[in-house]
């Protein structure tokens, strides 16, 4: 399947390999998703692996913020099919092409694309670590069941997540959720919710409880847990959001810990260097420094 990918440009630093089967194992894998068919107010995140990738070139080799060298391996293989309009159908690619990765022991890193996406790449991970940690940051739930009537969308990737009867599902960033989603998350009791408002007042009352993660880890990243002034072209910006070196003390906590996947997504645009894009682009940069 990963063969059976268009390549619009690699990662910069990735390395390279005519065959997967070359593939360093417990290396990392990085696969575009554009896709946004389901996107209901900012569209454009389906063109996210393009810029993203592209703004990373303005990265040097040594990372300054944690004194360290990116010399994680890494390779980039191209972007995933998807099917226009079919979330189902491309929720399904995405974890046939994760699967491939963790079948040569490599660790996907999604660049998305909507956030519905994720929902492929944890299905394949849940596989694999039955006890797996899911730590969500967004602005919001994405805890629907339906969302104008389809179960599979941007709004209801974390509750179709939980379904798959994850570990415990960390939310953080939280400051935007419908009153069902409120009493859904009040009601399960492996869901631990970390507002905006909490960051912002509290990030060591937060490190301390992800410092306390015994199990295999996914992170997910939807670029509007950003403030709008960070990550303007998004999905669904809202205001009053964390910041990315928020973010980045999250990653260096987590970092040692074990994490399987990450995904980064909601980037939508289509101007190259595009300051959400930057953003996006640096935390890749980030964890794969920390890993």
């Amino acid at each position: 399947m990963l063969f059976n990918t268009y390549d619009p440009w690699k990662f910069a630093f990735s390395k390279s390999s005519e065959s997967i089967d070359d593939v360093e194992e417990e290396a990392w894998g990085i696969i575009g998703v554009p896709f946004d068919s389901t996107t209901s107010y900012h569209s454009g995140a389906r063109l996210g692996p393009i810029v993203v990738r592209e703004a990373s070139y303005g990265f040097e080799m040594f990372n300054i913020d944690f004194n360290t060298n990116l010399d994680t391996d890494f390779y980039d293989f191209g972007d995933s099919n998807v099917i226009p309009g079919n979330c189902v159908a491309t929720v399904d690619l995405v974890k046939s092409n994760v699967a491939e990765l963790m079948s040569h022991k490599i660790k996907p890193i999604l660049i998305g694309g909507e956030h519905s996406v994720s929902i492929g790449a944890v299905e394949a991970l849940k596989n694999r670590y039955s006890n797996l940690t899911v730590v969500h940051l967004d602005a919001h739930r994405d805890l629907a069941d339906t969302f104008m009537g389809e179960r599979y969308s941007h709004a209801t990737v974390m509750r179709r997540i939980h379904d798959l009867k994850v570990e415990e599902l960390i939310q953080i960033g939280i400051r935007s959720s419908s009153s069902e989603e409120e009493a859904f998350a009040n009601e399960s009791p492996n869901i631990k919710t970390f507002r905006s408002n909490e960051v912002k007042n509290h990030i060591d009352n937060i490190l301390y409880y992800l410092s306390q993660i015994e199990t295999p880890i996914y992170l997910s990243i939807d670029m509007d847990v950003l403030d709008p002034i960070f990550a303007p072209s998004v999905g669904n910006p809202t205001p009053l959001g964390i910041t990315i070196q928020d973010i980045q003390d999250i990653m260096e906590c987590l970092a040692a810990k074990n994490i399987v996947g990450m995904d980064v997504v909601e980037t939508a645009t289509d101007r190259l260097g595009d300051i959400t894009a930057v953003a996006a682009s640096k935390l890749v940069y980030d964890f794969l420094t920390l890993m």
